[in-house]
């Protein structure tokens, strides 16, 4: 994401915001909320004059205008955003438009920022300096390569050839051509996970076939293959060391923070009516938070209360398990400075 802040005070007022991939697509999605304005450039149709008594098809003509936002989607297996709302400047005021956003489209938002929304803003626009980063877990016969989002972990391709233990060698080395052919143009950090020596095999493999990535290749031993072991390599904290701001890390120590005090009933709070009382009694150090109660009022409330009696918070992705575990809590928890009855 790049991002212009433009005129702002007292957190109100305008940044122009330039998403570059999927992830950014996705961080909109929790900055834009019903009743902020909208700027962007987009089609719209413009009748022409004519003579003719039947009227020609309508002509779509680029057009920029500011919508008062009324409703967002994220369509993610169309890599789009709609926003839709009122025409408020422009041609065609007081009529419904949506926008639709798609990476490298720009736009302007002006709104009252919150400093989670600044935040989220700086995140995103830090994130954009590193690669994707891609896991590759690799067990004899088969490797599964997952693209890291910063909503989650996300299938690229899963490759099988002999899944024999006692598979040959020509096999492996099968398997290793073919996965190379799909991680060689991958520009970011690449870790290489799983049990046993496979693995270990396929990283000295790189390094001799594609030396171009050795400086970006981490390899790093799991229990378990597939989605779980990415899920072991974010618990690491491996993505501390490549690309810290993908945010995952973070949410799986956090989620584990809060149910290991939860499992010795240690200074905990979860549940909006738990969290609001700690925050009470100025117990709360850090909040945790699911995307997805970013709109509720009572969960926004809260927040701000917590920002003001200088707590952190962290947004944690339902799309990933640590936001999934969070949910199943009710939504928002808080790690506290001391226990309260």
């Amino acid at each position: 994401m790049k991002a212009e802040y433009l005129e702002i005070k007292r957190s109100y007022g305008e940044i122009r915001l330039f998403p570059e991939t999927l992830d950014d697509i996705w961080h909109l999605l929790h900055l834009i909320a019903p009743g902020d304005l909208v700027f962007a450039t987009t089609f719209r149709s413009v009748e022409a004059a004519s003579d003719k008594l039947r009227p020609e098809k309508a002509e779509k003509r680029p057009v920029r205008l500011g919508v008062r936002v009324e409703k967002v989607e994220f369509h993610h297996h169309a890599n789009r955003l709609r926003i839709t709302g009122i025409i408020e400047s422009g041609m065609d005021a007081g009529m419904y438009h949506t926008l639709n956003v798609e990476p490298g489209y720009e736009l302007s938002v002006i709104k009252q920022w919150r400093p989670v929304d600044l935040a989220r803003v700086e995140r995103a626009v830090a994130a954009s300096i590193y690669g994707v980063v891609h896991v590759v877990s690799m067990e004899e016969g088969e490797a599964e390569i997952f693209r890291l989002r910063q909503f989650g972990p996300e299938p690229v391709t899963t490759i099988t050839l002999g899944r024999s233990k006692g598979a040959d060698q020509d096999a492996r080395s099968g398997l290793f051509e073919k996965t190379l052919e799909y991680v060689r143009d991958v520009t970011g950090p690449l870790i290489i996970a799983g049990p046993g020596f496979v693995k270990d095999d396929f990283a000295a493999f790189l390094r001799r076939e594609a030396p171009e990535r050795a400086d970006r290749m981490v390899v790093v031993e799991t229990r378990r293959v597939g989605r779980g072991a990415v899920q072991e390599v974010v618990g690491l904290g491996v993505l501390d060391q490549l690309a810290g701001d993908l945010h995952l890390a973070r949410e799986v120590r956090m989620m584990d923070e809060v149910l290991a005090r939860i499992a010795k009933d240690g200074a905990v709070a979860y549940g909006i009516g738990e969290v609001e009382k700690a925050i009470d009694y100025g117990a709360v150090e850090t909040i945790l938070v699911i995307d997805t109660l970013l709109r509720d009022a009572a969960a926004a409330v809260a927040i701000e209360r917590a920002e003001f009696v200088n707590a952190s918070v962290v947004v944690l992705s339902t799309e990933f398990e640590p936001g999934q575990r969070l949910l199943a809590l009710g939504g928002v928890a808080a790690l506290l400075r001391y226990k309260i009855e």
